[in-house]
Formats: structure tokens, C-alpha cells, sequence
């Protein structure tokens, strides 16, 4: 009967022991794939703000474009004006 309460209480030991590093492992594997899944996120958010700066720069490059052209059309009316003043000039 001693034998049979030694197994028991050996058994019992080292299903703890193995059961404690088998958790272990299991932590350090969860901990290693939350810093992989981190450094993805951040890389992500990384890649995303670059995008957002970028957008912003063509925003402005556009802006300046429409001034340009608003200019632009605003002495082709004046110009059209003037020619219109001609023309009713020469008809009179």
C-alpha cells in the first residue's frame, strides 16, 4: 500500500509540475503573438497616417490649382468684357 500512495503522490507532483509549465508556455506564446498583433497595429496605423499626410498635400496642391484657374477665368471674363465694348462700339 506504501508503493501505491508513493505513485499517487508522484503522479500528483508531476501532473502539477507539467501542468504549471504547460501554462507557462501557453503565457509566453499568448504574450509573443499580443506583441506581433501590437507591432501589426502600429505599422498599420503607421502606413495609414502616412496616407492621410499624403492626401492632404495633394488637397492643398489642388486648392492652390482652383486659385490659379479662378484667377485665370476672372481675367478671360474681364478680357471678354472689354472685347464685348469693342464690338458694341464698331456696331454703333
Amino acid at each position: 500500500m506504501e508503493w501505491g500512495a508513493i505513485v499517487a503522490l508522484l503522479t500528483g507532483i508531476s501532473g502539477t509540475v507539467l501542468g504549471w509549465l504547460g501554462r507557462a508556455r501557453t503565457v509566453k506564446k499568448d504574450i509573443a503573438q499580443e506583441a506581433g498583433a501590437g507591432a501589426s497595429l502600429h505599422t498599420d496605423v503607421e502606413y495609414i497616417k502616412r496616407g492621410v499626410d499624403d492626401i492632404r498635400v495633394d488637397m492643398r496642391m489642388q486648392g492652390q490649382r482652383v486659385d490659379g484657374l479662378s484667377e485665370r477665368v476672372t481675367r478671360v471674363e474681364e478680357s471678354a468684357k472689354q472685347a464685348h465694348r469693342r464690338l458694341d462700339r464698331l456696331e454703333e
